[in-house]
């Protein structure tokens, strides 16, 4: 069960449009302040003017320092940007208490190995369903929407090659701090930490609570032809707070999945390993079948060996 206890009247069932919605803005606000304080810094750090900054994000990428600039951007007003703005909402607003003494007390090696195993699984389903999503076609109707989601998914698949062309180890190292490791914290204390347990609390239905926040964890990447697989991603998480209650394993899983498929991409490029993120060519449905046997039997044995206990598991 998610750990969220708090008194305050915001945070209750009854005021949770009120609650929503300052947390909306109060989340925009934070990511939008620390967004401009990184970009502010960028020109004296990386010595990338912002004429170039804006550049890099419109797709130019010839600025020498361009990569680590963004890295720095993404760092600073996403990953540690989540982060902020769980830590404003619930202290601050919701006057949360996670209880992170007994969270960590729940994680264990165990548990941690059937973690790194479930999000093997994952990635195998994954891989088939973003075969599925990406060939998906909307009707006739709406041809002008698919074309402009079919533009702007070319531009972040474009973002994305840039990022994950590491040239150096430093690079790598890098892109593993921030993709995986303040993204994998940033977002499961945003979404599994304060989300999910605002919908388990306003919907009364745990999983319920669990699928509409993979649902927003997913939109908000705006990546619609990734948006299932993002989602089912979503969903796995959002088991893994609920059946331990412990945030430990969510972002243990998010920065294994994350730091797993960019090294797959740095062997990759090194012609170590033949794989291509945005292919879907090696979708497999034999691999995809193993896969969702691997994560089913996981989530089971998981659940069965991470039975939480304290006097907070009866709930929010």
């Amino acid at each position: 069960m998610e750990i969220y206890e708090t008194e305050s009247e915001i945070a209750k069932r009854k005021s949770w449009l009120l609650s929503l919605v300052v947390t909306v803005l109060v989340s925009i606000g934070v990511l939008i302040v620390l967004q401009v304080i990184a970009m502010g810094m960028v020109p004296l750090i990386f010595n990338v003017s912002i004429d170039e900054i804006v550049g890099l994000m419109s797709g130019d990428y010839s600025s020498p320092n361009g990569r680590m600039a963004i890295y720095f951007i993404q760092g600073i007003g996403s990953g540690i940007g989540f982060w902020v703005a769980a830590y404003v909402v619930m202290h601050f607003i919701d006057q949360a208490d996670l209880h992170w003494e007994l969270q960590l007390s729940r994680f264990n090696p165990t548990g941690a190995g059937m973690v790194l195993l479930i999000a093997l699984g994952g990635m195998l389903v994954n891989g088939y369903l973003g075969y599925l999503n990406s060939n998906m076609a909307l009707p006739e109707f709406m041809s002008g929407i698919e074309l402009w989601m079919r533009e702007m998914e070319d531009q972040l698949a474009e973002m994305t090659k840039f990022l994950t062309d590491f040239q150096t180890i430093p690079e790598l190292l890098t892109g593993i701090l921030v993709i995986g490791i303040l993204a994998g914290i940033g977002e499961e204390m945003f979404f599994r930490g304060l989300i999910q347990p605002k919908m388990h609390l306003y919907t009364g239905n745990a999983h319920v609570g669990i699928w509409l926040t993979a649902f927003i964890f997913s939109a908000i990447h705006v990546q619609f032809y990734g948006f299932f697989p993002r989602m089912l991603l979503g969903g796995i998480f959002g088991y893994l707070y609920y059946y331990s209650g412990s945030l430990t394993y969510p972002i243990l899983g998010h920065i294994f999945n994350n730091t797993f498929t960019l090294l797959l991409i740095y062997a990759s490029n090194e012609g170590w390993i033949d794989f291509d993120l945005e292919s879907s060519d090696s979708a497999s449905l034999p691999g995809a079948l193993l896969g969702i046997l691997v994560l089913l039997a996981g989530i089971v044995y998981f659940k069965k060996t991470n039975k939480p206990n304290g006097k907070l598991d009866q709930g929010i």
